[in-house]
């Protein structure tokens, strides 16, 4: 939040007509411009990710002089810090200059600007001494030897703010503000208090983790829904998953980046938006993913592989799949079959083949579900194609047939298996009640799909399901049928 008496105060002076110099990557950009060049280098050719690195022995601008050259910026959606750039354009608006200081290649520097005409020069620092602000204050210094205004937020921006004469803070930590503060210099502030727990719980998905429950299912339908140590093995299945899944978000969000900065509503996460920087994404998922296999090790081999069949699988998914209509949502049925696959085998139960099969079937048509909202959502936005996907506007029809016809055969899946299976078992007390399922079931995926239709879905059906009190009714018809199949009446 900004200042406004620090701000006033540097109003009130001379200094608040004197140049303005701004860092790009400190105080312009809420994402790193070396990050994000990385990032497209593994996302385009990952067979060049070796030259990257020998770059990397060579400088920072040598990175970026390297990638610029090969291909051209695609920056135009990076996030930018908007209340800063604002307080930017209205102060160039003034007759105020306005300089970009950047020890990044000037290429990179140029495309920024290209945004930002109001911004009337660069300068680029040798990376080689700016990483104490050294060299930014020596050219600063020559180029303006009667003063200027310097914007940063890190610890080597301290060295160019001795020879400012005004400062002003964009998202600094405390311990760079009260060293600025202390200098006696006008100060404006508009550094903004960073939820970083709250940034990094919805970089995790939690509400996702929801879909991860179906690992239960087998531990209930099996028999065993006495047994505590099957339960157990359960819950610990469940967290290695949960883990697991949130380190495949991050990286899908990595990796579907420049796509979801188009999304009117993925751009809001947090990597798209900037408030989770790369290197932390990508730090956080390894945490995640050690954490998720480190657990399940626990629970024996076999839970441990199908554990990383689930990565390859959704990682396939992520690279190479998600781009292929009708293959991208069998997929996605699959990875929960697979997740029914590991409540089996931490659970130690036998199941009947019909119950994979409906499963695939059921999670079929809420995948298509998502699917067909988002296709709708194509024609509402004046959009033709949906980027990183192989879908288009016209593919509305197809989706809602698909989609249909699944959430059908999984009705008729669920009453072969009740009369192959289930009521042949001795785990019911009262079977009978079992019928209850199906049609509850056809009225669960009906509400889906009408919502869907009319365009009221949100993008995940299970999300939607988790806050639509009909769908939460409905399920919890199911889960009371099947209570009293279990124990009986009376």
């Amino acid at each position: 939040m900004q200042n406004v008496t620090d701000e006033l105060d540097l109003q009130a002076t001379d200094e608040s007509q004197m140049p303005l110099a701004i860092d790009l990557d400190h105080a312009v950009l809420k994402t790193r411009a070396l990050d994000e060049m990385c990032l497209e280098v593994v996302r385009s050719k990952p067979a060049l990710l070796w030259k990257l690195l020998a770059k990397f022995f060579e400088g920072r601008a040598a990175v970026t002089g390297w990638f610029s050259s090969r291909r051209p910026l695609n920056a135009k959606d990076w996030p930018v810090k908007e209340a800063f750039v604002a307080y930017v354009k209205s102060q160039a608006a003034t007759g105020r200059e306005i300089v970009l200081v950047t020890s990044a290649h000037r290429s990179v520097a140029e495309v920024i600007v290209s945004r930002f005409p109001f911004i009337s020069e660069i300068i680029v620092c040798d990376e080689t001494s700016s990483q104490d602000g050294q060299e930014k204050a020596r050219l600063l210094r020559s180029r303006f030897p009667d003063g200027f205004v310097f914007a940063g937020s890190k610890q080597e921006d301290l060295a160019v703010w001795r020879e400012s004469v005004g400062g002003i803070l964009v998202d600094a930590n405390e311990k760079v503000a009260k060293r600025l503060r202390g200098s006696g210099k006008p100060v404006t502030d508009f550094s903004r208090p960073q939820n970083t727990i709250a940034t990094l719980l919805l970089s995790l998905r939690p509400h996702q983790w929801a879909k991860n429950a179906i690992i239960f299912v087998p531990l209930i339908l099996g028999g065993k829904a006495g047994d505590l140590t099957a339960w157990w093995q359960a819950l610990i299945g469940f967290f290695a998953l949960s883990l697991t899944a949130s380190a495949t978000y991050i990286v899908n969000d990595l990796w579907d980046l420049p796509n979801d900065r188009k999304h009117w509503s993925k751009r809001l996460r947090s990597i798209a938006s900037g408030n989770l920087s790369i290197r932390g994404a990508v730090l956080l998922a390894v945490f995640l993913l050690a954490s998720g296999f480190g657990l399940v090790s626990t629970s024996g081999f076999e839970p441990f592989v199908v554990l990383l069949a689930y990565l390859v699988l959704t990682l396939s998914y992520t690279f190479v799949w998600k781009r292929l209509p009708i293959v991208d949502v069998v997929v996605l049925a699959s990875l929960f079959t697979v997740r029914l696959l590991l409540g089996i085998v931490l659970t130690d139960v036998l199941l009947s083949p019909w119950l994979l099969v409906f499963s695939m079937f059921v999670f079929l048509s809420l995948s298509v579900a998502k699917r067909h909202t988002e296709v709708l959502r194509l024609a509402q936005h004046g959009i033709e194609r949906l980027p990183g996907r192989g879908y288009m506007a016209a593919d509305a029809p197809l989706t809602l047939s698909i989609g249909l016809a699944s959430a059908h055969g999984a009705v008729l899946i669920m009453i072969v298996y009740l009369i192959e299976d289930a009521f042949s078992r001795d785990s019911y007390a009262s079977p009978i009640y079992l019928w209850a399922i199906p049609l509850f079931l056809f009225l669960f995926l009906g509400r889906i799909w009408l919502v869907s239709h009319r365009g009221e879905l949100h993008d995940d059906p299970v999300a939607f399901a988790l806050s639509d009190r009909a769908s939460l009714l409905l399920g919890f018809c199911m889960g009371v049928s099947l209570l009293i199949a279990l124990i009986g009446l009376g």
